[in-house]
């Protein structure tokens, strides 16, 4: 079945994901996002910067005397409270049986002097049900580590050894019903996976992908880059050519450099205009390719 050409649109809007005013209802097929975890501490100002409430808990900490188990929590609800504006207008610019991966980590860190877990994963599927997405069955990004021994706690001596936090999360919800297609949709033909693609791809734990490193000097405080492997997987897995996909946490610019191979459209909203640079030597604003063309827009917003 031939397949028509293709030029696909790809939009960089420089502004807060949480009001997505550039798009329109029902017009996202597929949400692909790794979003700023809370209770990592990389992150903390930014969550302060998203909610003043954030950065006077956190002050409260330092000076009250009682209740501050309380004030740990509080923190951690409203960071997660922080996130759900953008989980809201995920679920009005998705099509009906549009699908959303959120790659999510937990957090341990000690607060307080107690050393603790942070269920984000957790967290986020409560805040998607009640949004009212349908929750499909996720898959833990097992990451393979250089540091076997990275233990912590009391080492061979029960009972205080902690289990190492060496799994991701990558949540799956559908808006709704299953997506319709037309019978024998062209794009959709074109977009098959194979078999061991299929056997590998929806196995639920993904053992064979290895986290990468930022070298952009500019980026030392994303210490974790987010491997072009996850969103490859996710959008052949989701979508089909000429689907537009969307990244609300568009970073470095991962996602739309993915999308753009793969024949989908896509938009990526980023709070820091300073990654401008970066995003456009990843995606290769400037290359043109003759069996693949693209175009790319950037849109500055007021913050």
């Amino acid at each position: 079945m031939k397949i028509p050409a293709i030029k696909t649109t790809h939009k960089i809007i420089f502004g807060d994901s949480r009001h997505m005013d550039e798009i329109e209802d029902e017009s996202v097929h597929l949400v692909v996002t790794s979003p700023p975890y809370p209770m990592i501490q990389i992150w903390d100002d930014l969550f302060k910067s998203l909610d003043e409430r954030i950065r006077k808990k956190w002050e409260d900490l330092k000076q009250v005397k009682d209740e501050k188990e309380r004030t740990v929590y509080q923190i951690y609800e409203l960071m997660h409270e922080a996130l759900l504006p953008v989980w809201k207008e995920l679920y009005r610019v998705l099509i009906p049986g549009g699908i959303a991966c959120i790659n999510i980590g937990d957090a341990t860190r000690k607060v307080n002097g107690i050393f603790r877990l942070f269920p984000n994963h957790s967290k986020i599927i409560e805040h998607f049900e009640r949004i009212g997405f349908v929750t499909l069955p996720y898959i833990l990004w097992k990451k393979p580590t250089n540091k076997p021994n990275a233990f912590l706690g009391s080492g061979f001596l029960p009972t205080n050894a902690y289990v190492t936090l060496d799994v991701e999360y990558i949540l799956i919800f559908r808006k709704g019903r299953p997506r319709r297609f037309k019978p024998k949709d062209p794009y959709r033909y074109a977009s098959k996976y194979t078999k061991e693609e299929r056997d590998r791809w929806f196995s639920q734990i993904w053992d064979d992908i290895r986290g990468v490193r930022q070298n952009h000097s500019a980026l030392a405080r994303r210490t974790a880059a987010y491997p072009e492997e996850i969103p490859r997987r996710l959008i052949r897995m989701f979508s089909i050519i000429g689907d537009t996909v969307l990244d609300p946490f568009l970073g470095t610019g991962t996602t739309m450099k993915v999308a753009i191979e793969l024949k989908r459209n896509s938009i990526g909203y980023e709070i820091d205009p300073n990654l401008e640079s970066v995003i456009r030597e990843k995606i290769g604003v400037n290359q043109r390719r003759i069996d693949n063309p693209f175009e790319v827009r950037f849109i500055h917003r007021d913050l």
